[in-house]
C-alpha cells in the first residue's frame, strides 16, 4: 500500500498551524436552526470552500439549496482508482442555556485536559478540519491515489431537510464508489471503533378517544370507559414478558447475529454495571437472550416517548378525561420496514382496542436501518488505519442510534459509507461544553492520511 509517509510528517509538524486554524473555524457561529445566523451561513461555507481551492480543489462551489448552501469540491486525477465521497456539516446547534457554559461558545479554549471546548469543537467541525488537513497534506506532498468528492452540508442540526432534493439533482456529479462519513465517533480514547451498522425509526402518536369533552369522574366513572385506561393497557400490552415486541409479524424480517459477529460485539469495553450507571436506573432490562450491547445496536426496539392525558397540574381534579395520548418510536434493524412496521402496529391496534373507545394513529417519521459489510476494501482500508494510528485493532459497533444521511446515500447514490470519526461520548455534543479530545483530532488526521493511502492501493 501506499506509505503517505511525507504527508504524516508534515502533519505531525505542523500541529500548531492546524489548531489554529480549527479555532478560527469554530469562532463562525454558523448555527443552522436560528435565522439570525445565515450571515454566518454563508460566512462558514464560504471558509470551507476556501480551504478546499486553497488546497488544489476543482470546481469548488458553494452551491444553494432551499435553506443553506452545500459545499462541493472534487479532485479527479488518479483514473482508475477509486473515488471517495466525503460527507460532513459545517452546522452547528444553538448554545442554549448560554449561562452553563464556562467560556464563550464561540471563543474556544484549551485546557490542561487536552480538550478544546467550543460549540462544533466535536460535532463537527473537529472531524471536517480533520479531513481537510489529511487531503491538504496529501495533495502538498504528490501523495493522494485516489479521486475524491467532497458533500458539506449546512443542514444536518436541523435534519437535513434539503439534501435529498439536492443529492437527487446531483447524482451524476456526486457518483462514487464509497462514501467516507466522518460524522461519527469512536469507543473510548485509546480504542479505535468502526459503526457497520445503524438502526432505522418508526415514530408515531397514538391518540385514544372515549367520550365528546372531560367527565365528572365521580358521576361517570365506572359508567365510561377511561381513554387513559385504555391506552396503559393497550401499551403495556405491546411487549411481553420476557421483553419481547408483540406486534404481529414484528420479528420476521429481523436479522440473525452469528456467532462470529456475536463475538466481535463482545470484545466492546462494556460492563452492565457501567451501563446500568450511566442510566440511572435501579436495574437493567431488556429482550430475553440477548447481552446488553447486542440490545443496544442488533435488536430492534418499541419504546414510549410520552404520554398526556387528562389534568396533570398540581393538585387534585376528579376528571375523567376524554382522551389520552402516547408517543410511540421503534428502532428498527436490517431487515425491517418502516412502513410495514406501521402496518403491524396497526393491526395490533385493530385486534386489542376495545370498542369503547376509538383511536388514531399519526406517522410522525421513518427510516430504514443500515448495514455495511465489514469485508468490503475501504472497511479494511479504514480499519487498518485505525490501528496503525492507535496502535491498536479497532473494534466493530452497532449504533442503536439513527443517521439518515448513510440511508439517503445508499437509496439515491447505491453507495455504501464508511463511519470514521473521532467524536467521544462524553463530549457534550448538543449540550453546553462541547469539546474534542485534542490528541484524537491530531491522530484523526494521520487515520485519514493512511485511510486514503490504503483506498489507493
Amino acid at each position: 500500500m501506499p506509505s503517505a509517509e511525507k504527508a504524516l510528517a508534515f502533519a505531525q509538524q505542523n500541529q500548531a498551524q492546524y489548531l489554529a486554524e480549527y479555532q478560527d473555524f469554530l469562532r463562525i457561529p454558523s448555527v443552522s436552526t436560528l435565522s439570525e445566523h445565515k450571515p454566518d451561513m454563508e460566512k462558514c461555507a464560504a471558509w470551507v470552500a476556501g480551504q478546499l481551492t486553497g488546497m488544489g480543489f476543482k470546481n469548488v462551489a458553494v452551491m444553494p439549496t432551499a435553506k443553506h448552501p452545500v459545499v462541493y469540491g472534487e479532485w479527479l486525477n488518479a483514473p482508475g482508482k477509486p473515488t471517495v465521497l466525503v460527507y460532513g456539516h459545517y452546522d452547528v446547534q444553538p448554545v442554549d442555556p448560554l449561562n452553563e457554559w464556562t467560556a464563550g461558545p464561540f471563543e474556544p479554549v484549551v485546557r490542561e485536559d487536552n480538550y478544546i471546548y467550543a460549540r462544533g469543537a466535536s460535532d463537527m467541525k473537529g472531524q471536517v478540519h480533520a479531513f481537510l488537513k489529511a487531503l491538504e497534506a496529501l495533495l502538498k506532498h504528490d501523495e493522494l491515489g485516489v479521486n475524491v468528492k467532497m458533500m458539506i452540508e449546512g443542514e444536518e442540526e436541523i435534519g437535513s431537510p434539503s439534501l435529498r432534493a439536492f443529492m437527487e439533482a446531483n447524482k451524476e456529479l456526486l457518483k462514487c464508489d464509497v462514501v467516507l462519513n466522518a460524522d461519527s465517533g469512536i469507543i473510548e480514547k485509546n480504542l479505535p471503533s468502526i459503526i457497520y451498522g445503524l438502526r432505522g425509526l418508526a415514530y408515531f402518536e397514538l391518540w385514544v378517544h372515549g367520550p365528546d369533552h372531560d367527565l365528572h369522574s365521580g358521576t361517570f366513572g365506572g359508567t365510561v370507559l377511561n381513554p387513559a385506561q385504555a391506552l396503559c393497557e393497550l401499551v403495556a400490552g405491546m411487549h411481553d414478558a420476557d421483553g419481547r415486541v408483540t406486534l404481529p409479524g414484528y420479528y420476521d424480517k429481523v436479522r440473525t447475529l452469528s456467532d462470529e459477529e456475536r463475538a466481535e460485539l463482545a470484545r466492546l469495553p462494556h460492563t452492565d454495571e457501567g451501563w446500568r450507571a450511566m442510566t440511572g436506573a435501579p436495574a437493567l432490562y431488556g429482550e430475553k437472550g440477548y447481552t446488553t450491547i447486542e440490545r443496544a445496536g442488533a435488536r430492534p426496539t418499541l419504546e414510549i416517548n410520552g404520554l398526556y392525558s387528562g389534568f396533570i397540574g398540581e393538585g387534585s381534579k376528579t376528571v375523567l378525561p376524554a382522551k389520552a395520548m402516547a408517543k410511540i418510536s421503534m428502532r428498527l434493524v436490517p431487515y425491517q420496514d418502516d412502513v410495514e412496521v406501521e402496518q403491524q402496529l396497526r393491526a395490533y391496534l385493530e385486534a386489542k382496542a376495545p370498542k369503547t373507545v376509538r383511536w388514531e394513529l399519526k406517522n410522525l417519521a421513518g427510516g430504514p436501518a443500515a448495514i455495511i459489510p465489514r469485508d468490503t476494501a475501504a472497511v479494511k482500508a479504514a480499519a487498518s488505519a485505525l490501528e496503525a494510528t492507535f496502535g491498536v485493532k479497532p473494534v466493530f459497533e452497532l449504533a442503536g442510534g439513527s443517521v439518515p444521511v448513510v440511508v439517503l446515500l445508499k437509496q439515491i447514490l447505491n453507495v455504501d459509507s464508511i463511519m470514521l470519526g473521532f467524536g467521544l461520548r462524553d463530549d457534550n455534543i448538543h449540550s453546553p461544553n462541547e469539546k474534542q479530545y485534542l490528541p484524537n483530532y491530531y491522530r484523526g488526521i494521520e487515520t485519514y492520511i493512511r485511510f486514503f493511502a490504503n483506498m489507493a492501493g
